[in-house]
């Protein structure tokens, strides 16, 4: 069995996106990994450069910031990625720059892609989610954070990313999946509150118009209390986490038992709890 890595990559140091250690996080698991690089305005190639491994795989890419319609942009970079993955690889795992892997999954990957190798109505595999939120201690538990995406897919197919690169079709249709019972470990609203407010500014671009980036007012700092519900985050974290987690250099602390829903929350996130159904819960793919 071959497997390749994909994934891409801007701003990686401006805006604190642990790619390092997404990439260090998935090499275990495969022969190549390719990463776009696009233009940024730090040394983010040359940190990818820095990486010493020959599994890696630099491309380099210009991001097209016309693409605004629903993050459009994105799509077309983990696109980029994909498209040079080896015609051999058999399957190719998928991680964004604020997405880790931990290694006590490493395991139960691999023999999820063993299983289903040869089956080839099996388009991708299925992986839950832990989202963090203003800290590492600290996980999203309600409806706005998806519970489960494709993060291995079945490469040269017609696989391709869809919308915001959130997830994968075939065809425009979504593809037929199997639950691997890992984690990705997600980071992408875990940082310096000044970075925070400064990436959504500049990922608003990627979403609207030159109007709405003339009139939005930029946020100095973001505030993390802004919150409808946490629950507190009692596993371990990915080993090649450790040495950033123990830099974090500001705090954040919310009382989980304080909620703020309106009332339609209320009743959602209480039927959720006590039945693990979401009403209404969008889901990019078919579990076969």
């Amino acid at each position: 069995m071959k497997v390749a890595g994909f994934s891409f990559v801007k701003n990686a140091i401006k805006y604190y996106y642990p790619i390092v250690q997404s990439i260090q996080s998935v090499l275990p698991l495969v022969d190549e990994f390719v990463i776009a690089v696009g233009k940024s305005d730090d040394e983010t190639l040359q940190l990818i450069q820095s990486i010493d491994n020959d599994k890696i795989r630099i491309i380099e890419t210009v991001w097209d910031e016309t693409l605004r319609e629903g993050g459009r942009v994105l799509a077309v970079e983990t696109d980029k990625a994909l498209s040079y993955v080896s015609k051999d690889v058999d399957w190719a795992i998928y991680i964004q720059g604020d997405e880790v892997l931990h290694e006590q999954d490493h395991e139960r990957i691999t023999a999820s892609m063993i299983k289903w190798k040869n089956d080839r109505k099996v388009e991708g595999l299925l992986f839950k989610y832990h989202h963090f939120y203003g800290s590492y201690d600290y996980i999203g538990d309600t409806r706005r954070w998806y519970r489960n995406e494709i993060r291995i897919i079945r490469p040269h197919i017609g696989v391709v990313s869809y919308r915001d690169a959130q997830g994968f079709r075939l065809n425009n249709c979504k593809l037929k999946v199997k639950e691997t019972g890992a984690y990705i470990y997600h980071y992408g609203w875990v940082k310096p509150p000044e970075k925070q407010a400064e990436k959504r500014q500049n990922f608003g671009k990627l979403w609207h118009s030159d109007a709405w980036v003339k009139k939005y007012r930029p946020e100095i700092t973001f505030d993390y209390s802004e919150v409808e519900s946490l629950a507190k985050f009692n596993g371990s974290h990915p080993l090649v986490m450790h040495e950033l987690i123990n830099r974090k250099n500001w705090k954040f602390e919310v009382d989980i038992s304080r909620k703020k829903f309106n009332l339609k929350g209320r009743v959602l996130y209480a039927i959720e709890k006590l039945t693990g159904y979401r009403l209404g819960e969008y889901k990019n793919y078919n579990i076969i």
